[in-house]
C-alpha cells in the first residue's frame, strides 16, 4: 500500500474528545508514578533493575527471547553473556541508560542520540538506510504490509523533521503524550535503520517522557503492554497508514501509558517494601554486617557475586565472600554454582520481577 510519512506537525487536529478524556487518566497515572519513583532514595537501583525488564520485553517483541535466569547471570561490564539473546538484551539496557544520561545532560533528543542508541543495540554503525529494498512483512503470512521510504535523502529529510518536532514545542500545542504517540508512529513508519527500529523507537518513547519532565527516571516501559497486545498494536499502526485513523492509535498508546504506569507503581512499591524488609532483618540479625552499600548491592542485580560486592563496597575478596556467605545463612540469598563462578540470588527480588507481568 502507498503511504508516505507526512511532515510534522500534522495538519489535522488529532486531539479528539475521546483522546482528551483518556489523556487525563494517563497523566494522573504518570504523575503518581513519578512521585513514587522520586521517593526512592537510590533511583539507580530502579533504573538498573527495571531497564533490564524493559530490555527483555522489548526484545521479545522482535522474537529475541531470553530467560530471567540467563539475563541476570550475564555480566554486561565484563561482557560475559550466557546466550546471544542475553547479550542483545543487555545491549538494549545499555543503550537505554546511555540515552537517559545524554538527555539529562543536554535536555535534547537528537538524531545523533538516536543513531547512537541504535548503534549500541545492533553493535554496528551502519547508520540510516542508504540502500533500497526494505519491506515490512506480516510475520505469519509473509505478506508485504508496508514499504517505508526508500531513498536516503527522503529518510534524512524525514528524520530531520522528526528531530525538530521532538525538540521544538512551539511547532504545535498538542499534549506531550499525544506527541509521543505521533512520534512513535512516525519513527516506525520512516523505519530509518536496517535493523533495530522497533527497539530504538521504544527507547525514544521513554526518553521523550524524561525530556518533557513527565518522568524523572526512565522507568515507564511500554514494551510489556505492547507485547501483550501485539496484534492490536500492529493493527492500529497500520490503520493510520491505510485509513488515516489516528484516534484508535492514540487511544491504544494512552492506554499503554496508563496501564504500564499503574503496573510499575505496584512494582516499585514492592521493591521498596522488600528493601525495607531486608534492611530491618539485617539490622536486627547482623547489625555489624549491615550497610546501605551492601543493601544496594543486593537490589542492584537480582544476582550478585563476589566481584560485585568487592567493587561496590571497596572490600577484599575474602571479606566479600564472608558477607555473601552470611547472607546465605540468613536465607536472604541463595548460592548457585554456574561454571567456575558462584552466583548469589536475591530470590525474593527475582520472584517479584519474574511475576511482574501478572500484576493486575
Amino acid at each position: 500500500m502507498d503511504y508516505s510519512p507526512p511532515q510534522l506537525p500534522l495538519s489535522e487536529d488529532v486531539e479528539t474528545r475521546a483522546v482528551l478524556k483518556k489523556l487525563a487518566r494517563a497523566h494522573q497515572a504518570l504523575a503518581e508514578l513519578k512521585g513514587v519513583v522520586d521517593s526512592v532514595p537510590n533511583q539507580h537501583i530502579l533504573i538498573n533493575t527495571l531497564a533490564l525488564q524493559e530490555a527483555k520485553d522489548s526484545s521479545a517483541i522482535e522474537n529475541i527471547i531470553t530467560t530471567h535466569d540467563d539475563l541476570y547471570r550475564s555480566d554486561s561490564v565484563a561482557r560475559h553473556f550466557v546466550s546471544v539473546a542475553a547479550k542483545e538484551v543487555h545491549n538494549y539496557a545499555g543503550a537505554l541508560k546511555d540515552g537517559f544520561d545524554q538527555v539529562k545532560r543536554t535536555g535534547l533528543l537528537t538524531n545523533a542520540d538516536i543513531l547512537r542508541i541504535q548503534a549500541t543495540i545492533e553493535e554496528n554503525d551502519a547508520g540510516f538506510r542508504r540502500l533500497p529494498g526494505t519491506q515490512l512483512k506480516n510475520q505469519q503470512t509473509g505478506e508485504v504490509v508496508y514499504i517505508p521510504p526508500q531513498h536516503p535523502d527522503q529518510i534524512i529529510a524525514l528524520m530531520d523533521n522528526l528531530e525538530r518536532f521532538i525538540n521544538d514545542d512551539t511547532l504545535c500545542d498538542w499534549d506531550p503524550l499525544v506527541r509521543m504517540a505521533v512520534i512513535h508512529h512516525q519513527f516506525e513508519s520512516i523505519h530509518p535503520f536496517y535493523d533495530g527500529n522497533g527497539r530504538t523507537g521504544r527507547i525514544v518513547n521513554v526518553l521523550y517522557l524524561v525530556q518533557k519532565n513527565l518522568l524523572g527516571s526512565p522507568v515507564l516501559y511500554l514494551s510489556r503492554y505492547i507485547n501483550q497486545h501485539k496484534a492490536d498494536y500492529y493493527v492500529q499502526l497500520q490503520a493510520v497508514r491505510e485509513q488515516g485513523k489516528w484516534e484508535p492509535w492514540l487511544l491504544f498508546m494512552l492506554e499503554a501509558v496508563e496501564q504500564t504506569a499503574l503496573q510499575t507503581i505496584r512494582l516499585v512499591y514492592g521493591i521498596k517494601e522488600l528493601m525495607q524488609d531486608y534492611k530491618d532483618w539485617l539490622r536486627t540479625e547482623r547489625p555489624k554486617l549491615y550497610s546501605q552499600e551492601l543493601l544496594n548491592n543486593l537490589f542492584w542485580h537480582p544476582y550478585t557475586k563476589v566481584e560485585f560486592v568487592q567493587n561496590e563496597l571497596g572490600v577484599s575478596r575474602p571479606t566479600a565472600t564472608k558477607y555473601l556467605d552470611e547472607l546465605v545463612a540468613l536465607k536472604l540469598l541463595s548460592k548457585h554454582r554456574v561454571g567456575k563462578e558462584n552466583f548469589f540470588l536475591n530470590d525474593a527480588l527475582f520472584d517479584l520481577l519474574s511475576n511482574a507481568a501478572s500484576y493486575e
